[in-house]
């Protein structure tokens, strides 16, 4: 296996009707390391002010899980608070591209999302999922919390649906849980079904009017304007707590049962 293919990656693709696809990829269940998250920003943020690009299709490759979220190899390695802060900054830095964006993100979740990748599928504008597509916020069974996706799961989902994953770190709530509690809109039993479903509504979506799409997501995201600030908080508490020594043995053991 290469290093870059080791690394993870972040494609990017623009049809001929002005449906733009991201894709994040990396081989350990398309868990997000540093450079994962910031090239997802990126992308995201480019896709926003791309004129050729009408609407946003989410998604991460294979078939099976959607987003193993942060790295442990790299959780582990964090030494000093700054770093730490700038890991996790890593998920606000997608969570607040997908916030700022102009244009409407449609997410595409084919298998089991986990912390970082529960917030990706609660950070996208419309998002569609397999029956496969189980969720869990593991955070707290690791010594830390969902301190930087939390806001961005909450408001998806409500503080009562968000509160049940966050402290039952360790339980799997079923994708049928996930679409009665609003984060997804669709589920399906097949891969190949949601992929039809999601190209039928990006392809709508790109003859919709742009501007009206633009106001439309400014409403839906009315309230978070102080996510910057907010999201680098949160940001320094899971930096904090992953120095813990509670949170380096808790993330070894778990290490060692996966």
């Amino acid at each position: 296996m290469s290093e870059a293919i080791h690394q993870g990656s972040v494609e990017v693709s623009i049809d001929e009707n002005g449906i733009g696809t991201i894709e994040f990829a990396h081989p350990m269940s398309n868990s997000l390391p540093g450079k994962i998250l910031k090239k997802l920003a990126a992308a995201i943020t480019e896709f926003g002010h791309n004129d050729q690009v009408k609407v946003i299709v989410l998604r991460s490759s294979g078939d099976r899980a959607f987003c193993a979220g942060a790295s442990f190899d790299e959780l582990i390695s964090i030494e000093d608070l700054e770093t730490g802060k700038e890991f996790f900054s890593g998920f606000a830095g997608v969570i607040n591209a997908c916030r700022k964006c102009p244009k409407f993100i449609i997410g595409r979740v084919q298998g089991k999302a986990v912390g970082g990748g529960v917030g990706v599928a609660s950070a996208v504008d419309y998002c569609f999922a397999t029956r496969y597509a189980d969720v869990k916020l593991s955070e707290l069974a690791v010594g830390i919390g969902p301190f930087v996706v939390g806001p961005a799961v909450e408001r998806k989902i409500g503080t009562s649906a968000m509160s049940l994953l966050a402290i039952n770190a360790t339980e799997w709530r079923s994708a049928g849980w996930a679409k009665e509690n609003g984060l997804y809109a669709e589920i399906f039993d097949e891969i190949s079904e949601m992929d039809e479903r999601v190209h039928e509504l990006a392809l709508k979506l790109t003859r919709s009017n742009p501007e009206a799409m633009s106001m439309l997501k400014t409403i839906f995201w009315q309230g978070t304007e102080h996510w910057d600030e907010l999201l680098a908080d949160r940001a320094a508490m899971s930096g904090k707590l992953v120095l813990s020594d509670f949170t380096v043995n808790a993330i070894n053991q778990f290490k060692k049962k996966t």
